[in-house]
């Protein structure tokens, strides 16, 4: 198959799925609505209005925390390809950092929340090692530990044990995947690469998967989640 067809492909496929992913995503707490994917880079930061707790540094924020050298890339690329190298990074890093925090949540959560976690280090180990395959097509050198903000996490959960450990995995996750899910949409819809286009629309369906599983785990261990990100407020016209 040409690269032309290859990319007509991804996309069809990226139609099929998205609006699943994306249309009829499962509030964690419960309640099934339209999720609020930002339509521009600069919405995905806006912390939900009153919220509170850890903030995970993933999706978006581990991208603009990408050093500016990478922002350089080699002669001859397009923006996007720069931005498919720092978006690779940047889920790696995120990558680590679930199977990390979860590896510790197998040891020290409740019962369901140990389910959980089991089922976050299988999953997330197996894209872990997929997208290690795209970066290595595009000559992306990965992040091999933790970023700051994350071994911070880890180390305040470290230090925490029963519903207060359960609570503070469950709250740093789900918000956690929220931002990877802002993240790698707007990835889906824009990257110039296909291979790298079809793992992150691959992804997308294990993520939302996710997402039910964490809300089965605080419902069960009696865990109130935070809501869902709010939309963004529609651009208004200015009137004379």
């Amino acid at each position: 198959m040409n690269t032309k067809c290859r990319c007509i492909a991804v996309l069809g496929v990226a139609g099929l799925l998205l609006p699943t992913v994306l249309v009829a995503q499962m509030d964690p707490n419960g309640s099934v609505g339209v999720t609020p994917y930002p339509q521009s880079p600069q919405n995905m930061n806006q912390p939900a209005a009153g919220q509170t707790g850890s903030t995970p540094a993933t999706g978006a924020q581990s991208i603009q925390s990408t050093s500016m050298r990478d922002s350089l890339g080699a002669p001859g690329q397009t923006g996007q390809q720069m931005l498919d190298k720092q978006f690779v990074r940047a889920a790696t890093e995120d990558g680590l950092a679930d199977v990390k925090l979860a590896t510790l949540a197998s040891e020290k959560g409740g019962p369901d929340v140990k389910v959980l976690a089991q089922k976050i280090i299988d999953d997330h180990t197996t894209m872990n090692k997929e997208m290690d395959t795209v970066a290595d097509a595009l000559g992306v050198m990965v992040p091999k530990k933790l970023n700051k903000d994350n071994q911070a996490e880890y180390e305040k959960l470290n230090g925490l044990s029963g519903k207060d450990f359960d609570t503070e995995y469950l709250t740093f996750i789900v918000k956690a995947h929220w931002q990877t899910l802002h993240s790698y949409y707007m990835e889906a819809t824009a990257a110039a690469d296909p291979d790298l286009q079809a793992q992150v629309v691959k992804d997308l369906g294990m993520m939302h998967d996710h997402m039910g599983a964490i809300g089965k785990a605080a419902k069960a261990e009696g865990i109130t989640l935070p809501p869902r990100p709010p939309r963004p407020a529609p651009a208004t016209t200015a009137t004379k």
